[in-house]
């Protein structure tokens, strides 16, 4: 789950992380008596779960109540970059002396937290590692294992930060450490992080992905969850208790077992195919679950076939075969389905399938075989 700007800075602000005072608004009126709270200059921040804000003129400073009314009327409600504004965050004005840039971040590849720093802020993280190597220092931590004092300092200084402030920077570190290992973040990147002119260290932006899957252990985070900025086909699957990615191609995808669903999806690829999704209905699956796995990914306009690669070990093949037929019954599955059924029941499946005649239904007895058929039918 990501959070707004002003969410994520409530979340830092909580650990002890120096944020400009600002104030949440939605509507004109209010956004104009933020300005008059935090005082002028002000800065009115568009609230949108996407970067580039400020290009789009989602960004404006106002130096006075007239100009704060203008901007407000012109950024609530703008598009940007296909998310329409519903808030904006109202911020006192900031002297900056320099501009850094701090995060940590999951590198799921080294399954561990990873700090990165760097003296480049206001840059997107690609461009500074593009631009100057050497200006992003990194360094992970040991699962468990708490981000010391002096590794902190240590990044700031191989990061280059004015000596006057590398102690202040080091302590920003070790708070964003901490508040990743408490509210279970994913990333938490700050963008940049400034020096005042009287020369204290701020998180200007906030940028915090909150784990989807530790929810149940924050109250407070879940009830900041936007379902409707969620995709609907992953809302929906979540809400039938499936393990279901959308991954943007034409050819619908559901295994049973995340082996297999992986395997599935590289050989659709070798297969020249583009996978829609990967589903995993998991081991036991009942005809219930079958149903309900079609519905969701007949629910992606994007899907024009559908293959089911199931391996019947503890899933019984005629179990995954009701489920399909019962589905047809219920739904209109308006793209060809191809099935390849092995192990547990498999010929009792394959018999019931044959039994229902269902219309564009294609049978394959080898994953190769049904990953080069559906991908025919998905381009025909």
């Amino acid at each position: 789950m990501d959070l707004l700007e002003y969410q994520g800075k409530q979340l830092l602000a909580k650990h002890g992380v120096q944020v400009p005072p600002g104030r949440h608004a939605d509507t004109v009126p209010a956004a104009v008596q933020g300005a008059e709270e935090v005082g002028y200059p002000c800065v009115i921040k568009a609230q949108v779960r996407i970067g580039k804000r400020g290009k789009a003129g989602g960004i404006k400073i106002a130096n006075d109540r007239a100009e704060a009314l203008k901007h407000a009327e012109t950024i609530l409600g703008m598009d940007i970059r296909g998310y329409t504004v519903h808030e904006v965050w109202v911020e006192a004005a900031s002297k900056i002396d320099a501009e850094y840039y701090a995060s940590i971040i999951l590198d799921r590849s080294e399954k561990k937290l990873l700090a990165m720093l760097s003296r480049m802020g206001g840059m997107d993280i690609e461009e500074i590692a593009e631009t100057d190597p050497s200006a992003l220092v990194r360094r992970h931590i040991e699962p468990g294992e708490e981000l010391t004092a002096e590794a902190a300092a240590q990044l700031a200084i191989d990061a280059r930060i004015d000596e006057d402030v590398t102690g202040q920077v080091g302590e920003l570190l070790l708070k964003l450490h901490e508040a990743a290992l408490a509210e279970d973040a994913t990333l938490i990147e700050v963008n940049p992080l400034i020096v005042t002119s009287d020369r204290q260290v701020v998180a200007l932006d906030s940028k915090i992905t909150i784990d989807n899957s530790a929810l149940y252990r924050h109250e407070g985070l879940a009830e900041l969850r936007d379902r409707s900025a969620e995709d609907p086909q992953e809302r929906m699957a979540e809400e039938k208790g499936l393990t279901y990615v959308k991954l943007g191609g034409n050819v619908g995808i559901l295994g049973n077992g995340a082996g297999l669903c992986m395997s599935t999806l590289d050989v659709v690829a070798q297969a020249g195919g583009k996978p829609a999704n990967f589903l995993d209905a998991g081991g036991g699956s009942k005809a219930e679950a079958i149903v309900d796995a079609l519905e969701v990914i007949t629910s992606d306009d994007n899907v024009s076939a559908i293959l089911f690669n199931i391996f019947g070990g503890i899933t019984r093949c005629d179990e995954i075969a009701k489920g399909i037929i019962d589905a047809s019954a219920k739904t209109a599955i308006d793209v060809p389905l191809v099935v390849r059924l092995d192990g547990t029941n498999s010929e009792q499946g394959l018999g019931l399938l044959a039994d229902a005649d269902l219309p564009d239904l294609h049978v394959e007895k080898t994953m190769l075989g049904a990953a080069e058929r559906v991908v025919e039918l998905a381009n025909a």
